[in-house]
């Protein structure tokens, strides 16, 4: 009897152990180990860090062989260059801080804006749009050179001559190539002056209001600029069908998110404390 009641006790305990076990709460999952793959001055490399940067690495077309040896020692550069400037406390030297200043700025819009900026749409028809009243137009010019701060003296004598190369223009436009050679003072001089087809944002704003509706082999009078005193010829223009559209959706989409950050500067600016002497912008 006492045996049987033994038997039954120990298979008691053994069921209650069981059902024990199997009623416990899950294990929370072990992390994989993160191995280190180097170690420098003290600073460990994992994996998981090395992978990162290395699959990073493979999204770019580069003419070097990406290998994870490759990416390892770029890092363990970057850590001995990161390190020797903290040293040195470059980031307190005026210039580190500048840049330092813009990284933040450009982070805190992109935090901001990031989902309006990822919803500008530019249709074929806003891209022909834009085109019909800024067109691709193919230019030369007779550029006088004045400095970014000119004197009143020099911009005059720049202004003098420029008229007096126009009017003889005016007499003789065949004589453009011949006098582009001689007077203009700019890199495309030999060549007549000729800059080739631009869009208009890659003229100063200017110049392309000087240009822009004319008819081939016009001669405009001298117009200024920031880069000097041109006189400008109009050698052709392209019609929708002759340009890339894609340029032009990029124009587009650079208007609109201009647009939005325009108006969140804007509303930015009404909390902020802002005093501005204008006699200093005379």
């Amino acid at each position: 009897m006492k045996k049987s009641k033994l038997v039954l006790a120990s298979t008691l305990l053994a069921s209650f152990a069981a059902f024990s076990q199997t009623t416990q709460a899950p294990q929370a999952p072990v992390a994989k180990p993160d191995p280190v793959v180097a170690t420098v001055n003290g600073t460990e490399i994992k994996k998981t860090q090395l992978d990162q940067a290395f699959e990073q690495n493979l999204m770019y077309v580069s003419d070097k062989v990406v290998t994870k040896e490759k990416v390892l020692n770029d890092i363990i550069n970057r850590e001995i260059g990161v390190k020797k400037a903290k040293e040195a406390k470059l980031q307190d030297d005026p210039v580190v801080k500048a840049k330092m200043e813009d990284v933040l700025y450009h982070a805190q819009i992109s935090k901001d804006l990031e989902k309006k900026l990822q919803g500008i749409t530019v249709t074929d028809k806003e891209a022909q749009d834009y085109y019909a009243k800024n067109k691709e137009y193919r230019t030369a010019h007779i550029l006088f050179r004045i400095r970014v701060t000119p004197q009143k003296e020099e911009t005059e004598e720049a202004m003098k001559k420029a008229l007096e190369v126009y009017k003889e223009l005016q007499a003789k436009p065949q004589m453009w190539p011949e006098l582009a050679n001689k007077y203009s003072q700019s890199s495309t001089a030999p060549a007549g002056g000729d800059l080739g087809f631009n869009p208009a944002v890659k003229y100063a704003p200017e110049f392309f209001k000087a240009i822009n509706g004319k008819p081939n082999g016009y001669i405009s009078p001298p117009v200024r600029t920031q880069f000097g005193i041109h006189i400008i010829k109009v050698l052709g223009v392209h019609e929708w069908k002759e340009v890339d559209p894609a340029i032009y959706k990029k124009i587009v989409y650079d208007q609109k998110r201009d647009k939005i950050l325009e108006e969140y500067f804007a509303d930015a600016r009404k909390g902020a404390q802002i005093k501005i002497n204008k006699e200093y912008l005379k």
